[in-house]
Parts: structure tokens; C-alpha cells; sequence
């Protein structure tokens, strides 16, 4: 059975950096593409970041281009979110999610299994 925990998360002033991981048990993680999305207070959860099967393509919501990035490590099983100049916006429970298959690496429906969450605060 494929478990994905995230860990990482914390409280953070604005223009602060946070680096989020996920660690990968239970299945072939090579076979597996990975994302990051994201759920603030009161809203629906969104794409944050994903990456394919071997990390040779990347995406990026709108909201993080140039600020967060998006590795993974197929040897330790693990993908990892760098997140730089935080800011208030982007408080929410962070989560990692793995699919075999894509029809769309943005949808959330395209991903089977899901870890626990990581709660990031960036304060003012």
C-alpha cells in the first residue's frame, strides 16, 4: 500500500523560507509522478507544484512560479517543496499526492494516494 507523509511545516514570517518533504513507502516510486497541493481556511484545495515519473519536467501553479521548487530524489523515495519568499497567501495545509498516470497534472482527481498534510503559517 503506497504511503506518502509529509513533513516540514511550520510558522514563518513573510520573506521566509520553508522546505517541505514527502517521503514515499509501498509501491515503485519511479513509477509514480508527484505533486503539491495546497488548502487554506475556507477555500478549495489547489495544484501548488508537480513533477514526473524521473523529475525531467516540472509545474507550477501561477502563485509560486519563481518563488518554490519542486525535486525529487528517486533514490531516497522523497520529493521535496523549496519554498522562498513566503507569504501570508500561501498559509494552508500542504499535501503530497502520487498517480501513475496523468491525464492532467493540475487535476486532483488524477491522484490516488494522498499524505496526512503539513501545515505552513507565514505571518506579517
Amino acid at each position: 500500500q503506497v504511503q506518502l507523509v509529509e513533513s516540514g511545516g511550520g510558522l514563518v514570517q513573510a520573506g521566509g523560507s520553508l522546505r517541505l518533504s514527502c517521503e514515499f513507502s509501498g509501491g515503485t516510486f519511479s513509477s509514480y509522478g508527484i505533486a503539491w497541493f495546497r488548502q487554506a481556511p475556507g477555500k478549495e484545495r489547489e495544484f501548488v507544484a508537480g513533477t514526473d515519473w524521473i523529475g525531467g519536467r516540472t509545474w507550477y501553479a501561477d502563485s509560486v512560479k519563481g518563488r518554490f521548487t519542486i525535486d525529487r530524489a528517486n533514490a531516497k523515495n522523497t520529493v521535496s517543496l523549496q519554498m522562498n519568499t513566503l507569504n501570508p497567501e500561501d498559509t494552508a495545509i500542504y499535501y503530497c499526492a502520487a498517480a501513475t498516470s496523468w491525464t492532467s497534472v493540475y487535476n486532483e482527481g488524477t491522484y490516488a494516494y494522498w499524505g496526512q498534510g503539513t501545515q505552513v503559517t507565514v505571518y506579517s
